[in-house]
């Protein structure tokens, strides 16, 4: 299965002066898979070593060394480390620690070899281990779930994929085609866009991929004793199975359990944070860009890694697939604001930290929320998610005309639509063409 990421990947490869790549996301996001890929496509022989399948392949690494870590490495793999046809690949590098910093002596010692490491914990590494990170001496590629238009691929959609790519907001689009997309939408809405269970759909059955997303589930929940000890495991499971009820909303800890501690169920989530299982969205005051400059740190909403795994965990199944002609619309939109949200998530270099930000304004009887907040350069861009026809955008069109901004977007279930209003332009569109709003809504573009 393509990933868009790959190309990241040839660039950084086919750079003079890269230096070897750390690949950070949750488990089960595809890591290792775009790796052998990569491999594959550029006919490198590749070296992989698992440090927790193989922990003991840790004491092959010598900081006070190189060139002895490579004859190592070479005996051990009986190949050969050469700078052109070789890809070393460590995967779960978070099960090494002392290897990490060595990183930078690959770097300053031997710029030649392709390095690539990946790690699905390797946030409590970075923040917990007492060691030199090799700053400025590594890179990183944030990885997320596939994308809807990844998932169209996969399908063998390549022709539904080229028409969103080349869609003009001039153009009107056929009901038939309209209506092929959104159920496309719907179904990525269950499947989720993580590899192994698209993989599984496109091969088997509807069954079969459920019960893929459920041992996914199952495997994050095993990890909990991986975390930190002074965390108990029944508090991260708390936390973890709630999550899905609250998208959207800002969280109110009494909402996840009301005798917990607001304090322990934070440290809770700090840590699923720090799983890439969840991300929390902040409230920023969004008067300029940076937006995380003007963020409230109490304040925040919350979303899932992927909208097939917050499908299963809301009893989502085939038969509500089949019966529901808008499963958009289940959970009270919370499927359409987690399937817009993780998208905008990581609608970013791969480089940058995947961030999302909303904006609220909490005032008797003047209260208001915009669901997303993103950036496009200096330009400061609100986005509502609706579900249908109806919902008020009074938000939206509040927080546009107070930042003074021209531009609002709102994604929904109908075709594409755009307002002009006195002092601003108001873009719909549907959930399908969420990998494409650069492209239509931003100025410059003209395409409306």
């Amino acid at each position: 299965m393509n990933r868009n990421a790959l190309e990241y990947i040839v660039s950084w490869y086919d750079r003079k002066n890269r230096k070897p790549l750390i690949i950070r996301g949750a488990r089960q996001v595809g890591k290792s898979y775009l790796v052998r890929e990569f491999a594959k496509r550029a006919s490198l022989t590749l070296v992989e070593i698992n440090f927790e399948k193989d922990p003991e392949a840790a004491k092959l690494f010598n900081k006070q060394s190189i060139p002895k870590t490579c004859e190592f490495l070479e005996i051990q793999y009986k190949t050969r480390l050469q700078p052109k046809t070789t890809l070393l690949f460590l995967d779960e590098i978070q099960a090494a620690p002392s290897v990490i910093p060595i990183l930078r002596y690959f770097y300053e010692e031997r710029p030649d070899l392709c390095i690539i490491a990946a790690g699905s914990l390797l946030e409590f590494v970075l923040t917990e281990q007492a060691f030199s990170m090799p700053v400025g001496r590594v890179e990183y590629l944030n990885l997320g779930p596939m994308t809807f238009e990844e998932f169209l691929e996969a399908r063998g959609e390549t022709q539904l994929k080229g028409y969103i790519h080349k869609l003009d907001l001039k153009e009107s689009i056929p009901l038939p085609l309209h209506q092929k997309l959104m159920e496309q939408v719907r179904t990525y809405c269950v499947t989720g866009g993580l590899p192994e269970a698209i993989k599984v759909f496109l091969k088997s059955t509807w069954d079969e991929c459920e019960i893929i997303k459920k041992n996914i589930l199952s495997t994050y929940q095993d990890d909990f004793s991986k975390y930190r000890n002074r965390i108990p495991d029944v508090r991260l499971r708390k936390v973890f199975q709630k999550i899905p009820q609250l998208i959207g909303e800002k969280l109110k800890y009494v909402n996840i359990d009301s005798e917990e501690r607001a304090k322990d169920l934070g440290q809770a989530l700090d840590l699923l944070c720090m799983a890439r299982v969840i991300h929390r969205v902040y409230h920023s005051s969004a008067n300029g860009v940076p937006l995380g400059a003007e963020i409230n740190q109490k304040f925040f909403k919350l979303l899932f890694l992927d909208v097939g795994l917050v499908s299963s965990m809301s009893g989502l199944n085939l038969l509500d697939f089949e019966k529901a002609e808008n499963i958009i619309l289940v959970n009270q939109g919370k499927l359409a604001e987690q399937f817009v949200g993780q998208h905008l998530l990581y609608d970013l270099p791969p480089y940058q930290t995947p961030e999302l930000y909303y904006w609220a304004r909490e005032k008797k009887n003047a209260a208001a929320e915009v669901d997303y907040v993103v950036s496009a350069g200096s330009q400061v861009i609100p986005m509502e998610v609706k579900s249908g026809k109806s919902g008020s955008l009074r938000s939206l069109h509040l927080f546009l005309k107070e930042k003074k901004l021209s531009l609002g977007v709102r994604f929904n279930s109908e075709s594409p639509n755009v307002l002009k209003a006195d002092n601003f332009t108001l873009i719909s569109l549907p959930f399908y063409l969420i990998g494409q709003w650069k492209r239509l809504c931003l100025p410059e573009k003209q395409q409306y």
